[in-house]
């Protein structure tokens, strides 16, 4: 298998694995304070990165890297997922979901600003068509749910697509399970003690649901998730696998619809359906 067909198979796991994270998050948050949720789930995810990187014995990173570490750790260990779980205090998941479409164009233009990547002209016009469809959405059906929500997942979008990015470009020599493994280990001190100082007062009164949608975002969104996530961005390129994001609100309404039980409108299939035609165009001139 080429290195191209292996990096859009990972990132299409990687992909998969994410689109249960907003309705984890959401079923979470409604028994979780959102910064003990942000903070418990990077913090139970370093654990399990730090032994990870202890059982293979990895070598430190250099100095040079920590920082872009650091950047990973903002964007995707602590922004999104925290910018997300306020975010749905005010939106449902499936609504969240759909902002998710503009996640391709974000983590484009980082790659181009971070990797150096260089997309044909092409490539940018089904990226931003693709985007103003979810953008459109937002206007005609968001702004009316809940300005503040809509903002944070914008918010979240933007730290997200920067640590995508970022984490992709590290991955090409640094690894990828080694990129989310370190940049969750640099943060696991400031995230483990604020975990403890917003811990609930009792866990003995938070509900099978809840704690599963912890396990979920815990051990998938901050980890497994990103193992293949980083590994198919640096195999395929950050623009050119980026664009599977487009596929993510599909999966993410699939399971709200399912297991949330919560209202999939016709506009809201509509711009996904139309979405995830944009990335057969993108993926085409994405080099």
């Amino acid at each position: 298998m080429d290195r191209m067909a292996s990096g859009w198979i990972n990132g299409f796991i990687g992909v998969v694995i994410f689109s249960g994270s907003l309705p984890a998050t959401r079923v979470a948050v409604m028994q979780f304070d959102p910064v003990f949720l942000t903070v418990a789930r990077a913090a139970i995810a370093g654990i399990l990165a730090l032994g990870l990187l202890i059982a293979f014995r990895e070598k430190r990173p250099s100095g040079r890297d920590i920082l872009s570490l650091a950047v990973v750790a903002l964007g995707v260990v602590v922004g999104f997922p925290l910018l997300t779980a306020l975010a749905l205090q005010h939106v449902t998941s499936a609504h969240s979901i759909v902002f998710i479409g503009l996640l391709p164009l974000a983590t484009a233009i980082f790659g181009v600003i971070r990797g150096g990547e260089r997309p044909k002209p092409a490539f940018w016009l089904f990226s931003v068509l693709g985007s103003a469809l979810v953008a459109g959405f937002a206007l005609m059906q968001g702004l009316t749910a809940s300005p503040i929500g809509d903002l944070l997942m914008l918010a979240a979008i933007l730290v997200c697509g920067l640590g995508y990015a970022e984490g992709g470009r590290l991955s090409r020599t640094l690894g990828g399970w080694q990129v989310i493994s370190w940049a969750l280990v640099l943060s696991l001190p400031v995230m483990a003690a604020v975990a403890f100082l917003y811990r609930p007062v009792s866990f003995a009164a938070i509900e099978t649901p809840a704690l599963i949608g912890l396990a979920y975002v815990s051990l998938f969104s901050m980890l497994i998730g990103f193992i293949f996530w980083y590994r198919g961005l640096s195999q395929g390129g950050i623009a050119a696998v980026g664009q599977l994001q487009l596929l993510q609100p599909f999966f993410g309404l699939t399971l709200a619809a399912t297991l949330l039980h919560e209202s999939v409108t016709w506009s809201m299939l509509a711009v996904t359906v139309a979405v995830i035609l944009c990335v057969a165009g993108a993926k085409r001139f994405a080099r």
